[in-house]
C-alpha cells in the first residue's frame, strides 16, 4: 500500500484529490496539508509515508521550499510536484531541492494515480510538454541537426539504446520498459546507466529533456 500526503492550499482540490487518490485500492491517503509547513509537520507526526503530492505556488511555505524541508528530514519520501506551465522557474528550483517529478493538474486523473506509483518506485517523472519548457536546463551540446534517433546514433547509441532513451521520454518506468523491449529491469538498468555516462547527463529527467530538446 503506497501512502500519500497532499498538500494543497485550495481546500477543493485538496478533498478532490484527497478522493481521486482514494479509488485506487494500491494507494492510501494518510494526510493532507494547506502549505509546506503544515506538511512537514505532519509527516514528523505519521508512523510512515510514501509520496507527497505537492502544489507549487502556496502562501506561508510553497512547493518548492517545502520540497527542499521534505527531503531534508524525510529522503526517502518522494514528492510529486502538481504544476501549471507558468511555473518554470520553480520546477527547476523544485528540481535541484529533489522532487521526483511534476504533473498538470489538468492531466486526466488515471494519469496523477500512475504518476504516484511511478516515483514511488524510485522512477523520475516529468510532463512532455514541461520537458520541452525546460530544455534550458542542459547546456548547449554540439549535435548533428538531424532527427533524434540520428542525433542519438551520433552520441554512440545502439537501437536499444534509443528505443530506453525515447521509452523514458515518454514517462515509462524501468518495468513497463523492460515489458515492451522484452528485457529484464537489470538490463533496462545497465542501459541507462550506458546512455548517462554516453550523453554526459545525470539524471532520467535529463535524458527526457535531451531527448525533446533535440527535435522529438
Amino acid at each position: 500500500m503506497i501512502k500519500v500526503v497532499i498538500v494543497d492550499d485550495d481546500p477543493f482540490i485538496r478533498e478532490s484529490l484527497k478522493v481521486l487518490v482514494a479509488l485506487d485500492p494500491e494507494i492510501e491517503v494518510v494526510g493532507a496539508a494547506g502549505d509546506g509547513n503544515e506538511a512537514l509537520a505532519l509527516l514528523k507526526q505519521l508512523p510512515h509515508a510514501d509520496v507527497v503530492l505537492m502544489d507549487i505556488r502556496m502562501p506561508n511555505c510553497g512547493g518548492v521550499e517545502g520540497t527542499q524541508h521534505i527531503k531534508a528530514a524525510f529522503p526517502r519520501i518522494s514528492v510529486l510536484m502538481l504544476t501549471t506551465f507558468d511555473d518554470d522557474e520553480y520546477i527547476i528550483e523544485a528540481l535541484r531541492n529533489g522532487a521526483s517529478g511534476y504533473l498538470l493538474k489538468n492531466i486526466p486523473p488515471d494519469r496523477i494515480i500512475q504518476g504516484i506509483k511511478t516515483v514511488h518506485e524510485g522512477n523520475m517523472l516529468i510532463h512532455p510538454d514541461i520537458a520541452r519548457k525546460l530544455a534550458g536546463l542542459l547546456q548547449p551540446t554540439p549535435r548533428p541537426k538531424d532527427t533524434p534517433a540520428q542525433t542519438l546514433e551520433a552520441y554512440g547509441l545502439t537501437k536499444a539504446e534509443q528505443a530506453v532513451v525515447a521509452s523514458i521520454a515518454e514517462g515509462y518506468t524501468n518495468k513497463e520498459i523492460a515489458a515492451a523491449l522484452f528485457l529484464s529491469e537489470g538490463t533496462v538498468k545497465n542501459y541507462i546507466t550506458d546512455i548517462l555516462s554516453k550523453l554526459g547527463l545525470r539524471d532520467r529527467t535529463q535524458i527526457a529533456i535531451f531527448y525533446l530538446k533535440n527535435g522529438s
